[in-house]
């Protein structure tokens, strides 16, 4: 049995595994640019977070119907189950569907389809936080809230991910203010390969609750001092991290240091299917590669469900606390 954990940096476009790739192709007549598997599979190489980002949209095209995103879900959390995930807080990118003429209500409500059950089906309960792609204009970001208004009793909050080079934090003053005005959590990535200065903008002019990676915080003694006094949970992507690039060996990761230092760090996969490994195989490949001892496992599966949004359920949260820590390794 895994160690319990909650995941809650999971973007669900990038748990489109080459096989269902394939799969939803073929059922909605879309023809990729791979003549197998194994060749796209050869295609996950990339030299940084842009190369990254091509391939994951260039993908999304066979995601269709609402169908489409029943399945893709579905099929994450019975991975994510397998590997001792009891909460997934799971990203979806609307923009990069409603680009390509898929609406929100396909989206959502295929994603609700697999989410819904969820807890009774995989024993995994979930909540789900939309993002704004920060590459697109801030007025984008505002259409899309407005789409999502009828669907805000089946998202939690939201959040900012995409290139984030070039696109500060405070471009998105004005959606992450509508965002709280209707009662939304909100979270941002900051600080992967921008500089430190975008976590400061994302606290300070979001009003940001946690941090998405993160990683460059350590530049900044002044900046780690404040994310500790204040508590601010990191949600760190170990093996995303070397695979863009940002890390160039896992043994280099600056985990142990972020958690020496007193940072509430948590571990998560990103965009799984791409990078190598869903939230288990994270927690083992750091374990490995770092020497983390059971007591530093043990923390880290501690902050993911601290870290999560389980305030309307404080109970379910003690439950998952509880199961940590009677966990035997």
């Amino acid at each position: 049995m895994p160690l319990p954990k909650a995941e809650l940096h999971l973007h669900i476009e990038g748990t489109l595994e080459p096989e269902l790739a394939f799969e939803l192709a073929a059922r909605n007549g879309v023809e990729l640019p791979y003549a197998s598997t194994d060749e796209l599979r050869k295609a996950y190489d990339f030299e940084d977070l842009q190369s990254f980002l091509n391939l994951y949209y260039e993908l999304m095209a066979v995601l269709r119907t609402e169908r489409d995103f029943e399945d893709l879900a579905n099929a994450y959390l019975a991975r994510a189950a397998a590997q001792g995930v009891r909460h997934a807080e799971i990203f979806f990118d609307p923009q990069a569907h409603l680009a390509r003429g898929v609406g929100m209500g396909t989206v959502v409500e295929g994603l609700w389809r697999a989410l819904g059950r969820s807890a009774a089906v995989h024993g995994v309960s979930t909540q789900l936080i939309m993002c704004f792609l920060r590459d697109e204009s801030a007025e984008s970001a505002l259409e899309t809230l407005d789409a999502a208004k009828p669907y805000l009793d089946r998202i939690v909050g939201v959040g900012l991910d995409s290139a984030e080079v070039g696109h500060p934090p405070v471009k998105f003053r004005e959606v992450y203010e509508a965002a709280a005005a209707l009662g939304l959590r909100r979270v941002a990535h900051a600080g992967e390969e921008g500089p430190p200065s975008y976590i400061v903008e994302a606290l300070d002019v979001l009003g940001v609750e946690r941090v998405d990676h993160g990683l460059r915080c350590m530049e900044s003694p002044e900046l780690v001092d404040r994310l500790v006094r204040e508590r601010v949970p990191l949600t760190l992507c170990p093996l995303s991290n070397v695979r863009l690039r940002t890390v160039d060996v896992l043994a280099d990761h600056p985990l142990p240091a972020m958690l020496d230092a007193g940072l509430m760090c948590t571990v998560n996969s990103d965009d799984p299917a791409y990078f190598g490994g869903y939230a288990g195989d994270n927690f083992a490949a750091v374990q490995k590669a770092l020497g983390l001892s059971e007591e530093r496992l043990r923390e880290l599966a501690r902050n993911s469900f601290l870290a999560a949004f389980l305030e309307h359920d404080e109970g379910l949260r003690g439950r998952y606390l509880a199961e940590v820590d009677a966990y035997v390794f």
